[in-house]
């Protein structure tokens, strides 16, 4: 390639980064790099969940040059955990693939932190910002400021490790460029920080590339040797959360016990089960009622191994409330409803039902447990449910607050007896309150079967609770009919 380049070749560059690899460096990209480059230019977020040496790092300086080739005066900022991890790994990255092209070599020059072009110093230029671990929210997040441009590129490095402070000011950026992208890459090292919420509750934002060296799995980066993949999974284990981590490129099942990882959850959200596989199974409501303005009401249905998507009600009274949870019923008859009744907020909603007739069940998050492992019934119900998805249960596809909430609520011990930690912190940490994830919860309170009165079998089917059968036993229908009781069909 020579030192030259004309409008119409930069225009196919910019629009098409992985031409711009192939034919700047004469290298091909794996397919998942291919993915990453071809978002590019159509995504504002980019976010690489990645195993231990796939490329990553690569990918992130072809962005960079292809971003200082292409675009009239832009400004970069880069970042990573540690100075010395952003010199070793991303800015070594940078003189490596430099070194391959004598038109960057014509055009850009090195200073100690900056990466800029000969002829327009001040205005196009790439910098390298670290960032103080003891310094406070304010000072971390004035890392990444400063930029001014209308092209402006953000690269964190290792962003599972990165404040959100920091992040927060490259969001901040983005609001008054022409045209500016925050990309970033790591190993889910955290349950929490920018690469974490990327893969969970922010997902609609990013575009999100995942990338394994698990050897079973054909995607499989082949940057990773499959004999060294092989070697950790049989000296740690498949389930060890290194093993996870840096083979796997999955987030750990815990942090700071944590209920569940991130990636279990959207796992489920993939389970399939057919109509004949839950028919037996009965039908319930979780029913989670708001206490503050800013808390959503939610009416989460489940059946047997399949959870539906939840309905979000907000500022309802008593009345109000009662008649959405009716016409769900109306269309969607269930066994048992289980109505959050704790500190009294879902009273009125419990007796507005019961004046309509139906069957509502209070449950109290404070109450106790049925399982005296646990220390109340908000932290049963939180295991029961993990219990499930474990299982084989099925999420709904587009839930992104119940799997953040989900992976971020943890858990201690009381004496011997475990116990979830409070509703308020989990709010705090998330910047939402978990209404999704206690809906979803309150369907585990009590095991239920569906079934009917002797009688006429032509009337209308009337539905009771039992509380003596557990939703995963695919034998429970048969051990009711011993008991006596009429299924519904």
């Amino acid at each position: 390639m020579s030192a030259t380049l004309d409008a119409h070749q930069r225009r196919i560059w910019r629009d098409q980064p992985q031409r711009f690899v192939r034919e700047l460096f004469d290298v091909t990209p794996d397919g998942w790099q291919d993915d990453v480059l071809s978002a590019f230019p159509k995504r504002s977020r980019l976010a690489m969940k990645a195993c231990k040496g796939p490329g990553k790092t690569a990918v992130l300086a072809w962005l960079a040059w292809n971003f200082l080739l292409t675009r009239p005066e832009p400004k970069i900022a880069a970042t990573s955990i540690t100075s010395d991890n952003l010199a070793d790994n991303l800015w070594a990255e940078m003189a490596k693939w430099q070194a391959r092209s004598p038109l960057l070599t014509a055009r850009f020059q090195w200073g100690r932190n900056r990466i800029f072009h000969k002829h327009h110093p001040e205005t196009w230029w790439m910098s390298a910002r670290t960032w103080n671990r003891s310094a406070d929210a304010s000072q971390q997040g004035s890392t990444l400021a400063g930029l001014h441009a209308d092209y402006i590129l953000f690269l964190l490095d290792e962003s599972g490790g990165i404040p959100d402070a920091v992040m927060a000011t490259a969001e901040a950026a983005l609001a008054s460029c022409q045209e500016g992208h925050i990309v970033q890459a790591g190993n889910p090292t955290h349950l929490e920080g920018p690469l974490y919420r990327a893969c969970t509750s922010e997902r609609r934002l990013w575009h999100v590339t995942e990338i394994t060296a698990d050897p079973d799995d054909p995607k499989r980066s082949t940057r990773v040797r499959v004999e060294w993949a092989k070697e950790q999974i049989e000296k740690y284990g498949r389930d060890n959360p290194w093993v996870l981590v840096n083979v796997f490129g999955l987030f750990p099942p815990s942090s700071l016990n944590t209920l569940i990882g991130p990636d279990e959850c959207r796992a489920a959200t993939t389970q399939a089960w057919r109509a004949q596989d839950i028919a037996a199974a009965p039908r319930i409501l979780g029913v989670d009622v708001a206490r503050f303005g800013d808390d959503a009401s939610v009416i989460f249905p489940r059946q047997g191994l399949v959870a539906y998507p939840p309905q979000r009600l907000r500022n309802l009274d008593g009345i109000q409330g009662a008649g959405a949870v009716a016409r769900k019923l109306a269309d969607w008859p269930a066994d048992a409803v289980f109505v959050d009744d704790t500190g009294g907020w879902g009273a009125s909603w419990i007796d507005q039902l019961r004046g309509m007739n139906y069957s509502p069940i209070p449950v109290g998050f404070a109450a106790s447990p049925i399982d005296r492992r646990y220390e109340n019934k908000r932290t049963e119900m939180y295991f029961r449910a993990v219990d499930w998805i474990k299982a084989g249960g099925a999420l709904p596809a587009e839930c992104p607050d119940l799997i953040a909430a989900l992976s971020q609520t943890t858990y201690s011990y009381r004496g011997d007896r475990l116990l979830l930690e409070p509703k308020e912190q989990v709010k705090q940490r998330l910047g939402f309150s978990p209404d999704e994830a206690d809906a979803f919860a309150l369907t585990f309170a009590q095991d239920v079967a569906a079934i009917r009165l002797p009688g006429d079998r032509s009337e209308p089917v009337r539905r009771f609770c039992v509380m003596d059968f557990d939703p995963l036993d695919r034998n429970w229908r048969e051990k009711a009919r011993r008991a006596g009781h009429y299924l519904v069909d």
